[in-house]
């Protein structure tokens, strides 16, 4: 990951060197969390069969909303300068519509990242998108780590961006993911998953 210092222009620049690189580049992905660019290689096939299973689980929850694992892009982080792309994102169904590639996190009820083997997975995925996505008001952040075989749920973004709330639970343990998504997980299955 290289370090790049915020600048008003940088988001711009970012959105040009993005699609460049994805366009150019197969099998990656490119963000920039906390004024940091990063690039986030396409993930294997546990990855994806972990994001299928929160799909599965998580479709009956409500009609209105849907795990969207598609690579859409979010404006996060402090006065929206951040873009992230993450694993998944549940959101009414056409949340997006119209939206363009790096949409407004204003109706995402839930961001779900599942660890990669990056070299920067933990800087990316355990200190930086608590942040960017507790400052762009996101109520959930649930982190799926595959390293340290447990579920990461962070709640309660407050003004400050920061998630008031964060409980970490072993894979095999049910993890309840509080309002507004109310749905109590058995993570049995993950165990299954993980390398």
């Amino acid at each position: 990951m290289t370090a790049v210092e915020p600048d008003p222009i940088l988001t711009t620049e970012f959105e040009s060197i993005a699609r460049a690189v994805e366009r150019e580049t197969a099998g990656v992905h490119v963000e920039l969390i906390g004024g940091r660019l990063g690039v986030k290689r396409v993930p294997d096939g546990d990855h994806g069969r972990i994001l299928n299973w929160l799909l599965l689980l998580l479709l009956p929850l409500n009609p209105g909303l849907f795990l969207h694992v598609i690579g859409q892009g979010l404006a996060v982080g402090a006065y929206r300068k951040g873009r992230a792309r993450p694993d998944g994102i549940l959101a009414p169904l056409d949340a997006f519509v119209g939206a363009g590639e790096w949409a407004s996190p204003e109706a995402v009820a839930m961001t779900v990242e599942v660890t990669s083997h990056d070299s920067d997975t933990n800087q990316r995925d355990r200190v930086e998108k608590p942040i960017a996505y507790a400052q762009a008001g996101i109520p959930i952040y649930l982190l799926i780590d595959r390293q340290a075989g447990k579920v990461v749920v962070h709640s309660q973004p407050d003004e400050d961006g920061y998630y008031q709330d964060t409980h970490s639970y072993a894979f095999g343990r049910e993890v309840t993911l509080p309002a507004p998504v109310d749905i109590t997980l058995d993570t049995t299955p993950l165990k299954d998953w993980v390398d």
